[in-house]
């Protein structure tokens, strides 16, 4: 069947802009399971690998925060060359979907690559991880951003898209879940001492489970909302989408500004624990508990009910800033910090969600102001972009501040080098998260025309 007659069939299906199949529970349990497979490796880098870098690798902190700032640059230009590619795909897959094919095995590749750390001259070695950590960045934004761009193909219904989102942070929070409370541990039994073994031995297994994962769940969901074939996208009508797209501007500086925070907490948080507290295995037990974050996910379509979603974006910011807190004066209290981390990620999970449930609203929006469909690119730049270049800043503050405290990797830190630690993990996470919630605010002035647009979009559609 050519591409023409494939998506005739398609529309005869579904005509444009309707979702009258049903999205059945195995469907939306494959939505779930793309982050949670994704998850196998991504959490490894996020959580683990600026830590591999520096006391692994053994690259001096100040080099491992220009790589990550430097792989991140390279992220900015790869995002949206990303969000062409999928604006201007039309295979018998869909837009989004073929690349969960397409990208599978270069993915799980890059991973295993990226913590190999090869027997090298410390300066060969940096400049492996650098390149290698800009190629797993590049092909990380290709595969991530297809998860947000599909949900709005999945479903034209702004509800039904919360629900769905959803379903996929619960799958995400169980894969970071399973990967903090199993990477250390697991490391250690493989390695048998030698840490660079243990990660080796671990990424394979896991970069494995992961391919089996997106491949299960790129044969199980659907593309339902079909763009008509006069709105292919080009990469000069993509940026026109984004022309007076405020809400879209909005969701985007909330979500760079969010990432900032999660991710300096969470790279921060190993040094902390480790050095601070003078307790590894309290790593993998905040790690752990951090699963928490599934009841503020599965909150948020219960609170949709009676909040706006931008005042829920907000509450969790809110309540995340509140978390910090507590742990920050906690000091050496165990449970006083347990306590903070508890409920900081309760917040950071309604608030890691709602960008991605926004976003199909965003794009919604540029269609219906400019006439111009482009998921693929908005999307992306919503999504994997921020979080990729949130971790890129994020890893580059850290970097630097703990450079400039005097951090000595596998030593005990004197109290100059632990005020650079306690500064990284707290009180730039609480001023980042803080700042998120003016653009969280600011949004709920274009949530109120959702409605209209979507009931406008209806009609353009058919």
């Amino acid at each position: 069947m050519d591409e023409k007659t494939a998506m005739e069939v398609k529309s005869e299906k579904f005509p444009a802009g309707s979702t009258k199949e049903k999205v059945g529970f195995l469907e939306r349990l494959s939505y779930a399971n793309l982050d949670f497979a994704g998850q196998l490796v991504a959490t490894v880098v996020n959580s683990y690998l600026m830590y591999f870098f520096t006391d692994v690798a053994l690259i001096s902190a100040a080099s491992t925060g220009t790589i990550l700032l430097v792989a991140r640059v390279v992220d900015a230009v790869g995002a949206p060359v990303w969000g062409t590619f999928i604006d201007m795909t039309h295979s018998k897959y869909g837009k989004a979907r073929p690349y969960f094919l397409w990208l599978a095995i270069p993915y799980a590749a890059s991973g295993i690559l990226l913590f190999w750390a090869p027997s090298l001259s410390p300066s060969a070695k940096a400049l492996y991880c650098a390149i290698v950590y800009m190629i797993y960045g590049v092909i990380y934004l290709g595969i991530n951003a297809p998860i947000t761009t599909i949900l709005p193909l999945i479903s034209s219904k702004p509800d039904q898209r919360v629900v769905l989102n959803s379903w996929r942070m619960v799958g995400s929070n169980l894969g970071v879940f399973v990967v903090n409370s199993l990477t250390l541990p697991l490391v250690a039994f493989f390695g048998g001492g030698n840490d660079v073994k243990g990660f080796r031995i671990f990424i394979i297994i896991f970069a494995c489970l992961n391919l089996a994962g997106t491949l299960f769940s790129f044969g199980h969901v659907r593309e339902r909302v079909v763009v008509p074939n006069s709105q292919r996208v080009t990469l000069r009508r993509s940026i026109h989408a984004m022309n007076k797209n405020w809400p879209w501007f909005i969701i985007v500086a909330g979500n760079f500004l969010f990432w900032v925070a999660q991710q300096g907490r969470q790279q921060s948080m190993v040094y902390y624990f480790t050095y601070y507290f003078h307790s590894k295995d309290l790593v993998t037990f905040f790690n752990s508990i951090a699963i928490i974050q599934v009841l503020g996910v599965l909150a948020i379509p219960f609170l949709n009910k009676v909040m706006s979603k931008s005042h829920i974006w907000a509450m969790g910011l809110a309540i995340a800033v509140i978390g910090q807190f507590i742990i920050m004066f906690s000091g050496l209290n165990a449970v006083g910090a347990t306590t903070g981390w508890l409920i900081a990620n309760v917040g950071s999970g309604i608030a890691v969600s709602m960008p991605f449930a926004m976003l199909g609203s965003a794009v919604d929006y540029g269609e219906w102001k400019n006439g111009v469909n482009a998921a693929g690119i908005l999307t992306t730049i919503g999504s994997a972009f921020c979080m990729s270049m949130g971790m890129g800043f994020a890893g580059a503050l850290n970097g630097k501040i703990m450079a400039a405290f005097g951090y000595v990797a596998n030593h005990a830190q004197t109290l100059h080098a632990l005020t650079g630690i306690k500064l990284s993990f707290n009180w730039i996470t609480i001023v980042m998260y803080g700042v998120a919630i003016i653009p969280a605010l600011l949004y709920f002035r274009y949530e109120k025309m959702e409605k209209k647009i979507t009931a406008d979009l209806s009609k353009t559609r058919a």
